[in-house]
């Protein structure tokens, strides 16, 4: 770069013209760059407050978002012994994700079903679940940033549980959805790589008398009620249904450009999905719903693509069965418990259209393995990808075929055309 220097008394006429010139210059440049941002400001600009206001000409362009969604995390009291050390009174569950770590970190936006309480105190496992809090950390320092408590163990531990649950979770830094502490929105806002993803969370009740919610049997208070996310399949036209639809109207209102919704419904152990569940995932998505995860059966349910009312393709996930848990072929002679699935939506959004463009609607096939005697028990979920035949947990366990079984189940439950991962 070249540096003028300049000597006020040797200066000649050509020179004051030359001044002038750039002081012009300098002072269009100070005005634009005012004027730019004080309109950015004003203007609210949705890209992340970089100052530049947007004119008719500017293109704002695409962006892509990979959504990534898991299934149950369980915590029976064989998980939470296996994940403890007695010789330094420490829980780590880390372990048990050490393979699939890297495709939940490939995610810009990583989700699951936390189906546990942390209340505190003695860890339970089934029939009241109350986890280690290490759990929370671990499951966060693995990649996940959305944890979902809209379950029937929400209430495990009853209200103080459920409250603490979201302290818990929200210490590490994850986003909770399901439940939520007294003045807050039923729904959560994230931004995702500058584009505003919605969340709303809902959990079936169980039957119980005229004008009482019971969660797994088990009736709640009405202070409880308010704070989480149900619904009733008998009172779904009369009431339940505008409850769902007012957290998706929120979540737009509060600026979402894309609505996930995740839906703890269907029945136990059932690998198709009910009349109510498809009903339901139709409806919801001509609300506005964009993305469908859903979990509960504790096996995989089918995957589908439906059109809503308003023509958008929205994907739905029935079931995404058990990430992990102590449900297997051993505990309940039902080998699909072992089986799940790692959810993945990869979308398109288009900026100057403020809409969706495209999705690739995919899922990995995972698999619980589990080895070692009664004081040295270990858990991993598997992939069940193209590295099978090398993975470090089935050659310890022996069990490679037990994986190829269940890659052949799922392949057949869901389609070819859905599985990722798989060379």
């Amino acid at each position: 770069m070249k540096l003028f220097k300049f000597d006020r008394k040797n200066l000649e006429s050509s020179d004051y013209i030359i001044l002038g010139t750039l002081a012009v210059l300098l002072c269009i440049i100070l005005g634009s760059m005012i004027y730019g941002t004080v309109t950015g400001v004003a203007g609210g600009n949705a890209g992340g407050g970089d100052g530049k206001a947007a004119t008719e000409e500017e293109e704002k362009g695409t962006v892509d978002i990979v959504l990534t969604c898991a299934g149950d995390i369980m915590a029976h009291s064989p998980n939470i012994r296996s994940a403890y050390n007695s010789s330094t009174g420490v829980y780590d569950f880390s372990p048990n994700y050490q393979y699939v770590n890297g495709y939940i970190q490939e995610a810009d936006l990583a989700m699951c079903n936390m189906e546990t309480t942390f209340g505190g105190g003695t860890p339970t496992g089934y029939p009241m679940f109350n986890a280690p809090d290490q759990l929370a950390q671990d499951i966060k320092n693995v990649g996940f940033d959305v944890a979902f408590t809209s379950n029937n163990h929400m209430m495990d531990t009853g209200f103080n549980g459920m409250q603490r649950t979201i302290q818990v979770l929200r210490a590490t830094g994850l986003y909770t959805e399901g439940s939520n502490y007294e003045g807050e929105a039923n729904y959560q806002v994230a931004d995702v790589n500058g584009i505003k993803v919605g969340l709303v969370g809902y959990t079936y009740e169980t039957s119980g008398t005229a004008g009482t919610c019971t969660i797994n049997g088990n009736g709640i208070s009405s202070q409880a009620e308010a704070l989480i996310n149900s619904f009733n399949y008998h009172e779904l036209e009369t009431t339940d249904y505008a409850k769902i639809q007012a957290s998706i109207d929120g979540a737009r209102e509060a600026g979402a450009q894309v609505v996930v919704g995740y839906f703890h419904w269907g029945e136990e152990y059932q690998q198709q999905p009910n009349s109510n569940q498809t009903a339901m995932a139709q409806k919801i998505a001509d609300m506005g719903v964009d993305v469908i995860f859903a979990s509960h059966p504790h096996v995989i349910q089918s995957i589908d693509v439906i059109t809503s009312t308003d023509g958008r393709q929205v994907p739905v996930y029935y079931s995404l069965g058990n990430f992990i848990s102590n449900q297997r072929t051993e505990t309940l002679n039902n080998r699909y418990t072992e089986q799940g699935l790692l959810a993945t939506v990869k979308i398109t959004y288009d900026l100057d259209g403020e809409k969706i463009l495209a999705e690739n609607v995919s899922a990995l096939p995972v698999w619980v393995d589990k080895w070692g005697g009664s004081s040295n028990t270990s858990y991993a979920i598997v992939p069940l990808d193209g590295n099978m035949n090398t993975n470090a947990a089935l050659s310890a366990s022996g069990h490679l075929s037990r994986a190829q079984q269940a890659l052949s189940d799922i392949t057949n439950l869901i389609g070819q055309n859905y599985i990722d991962g798989v060379d």
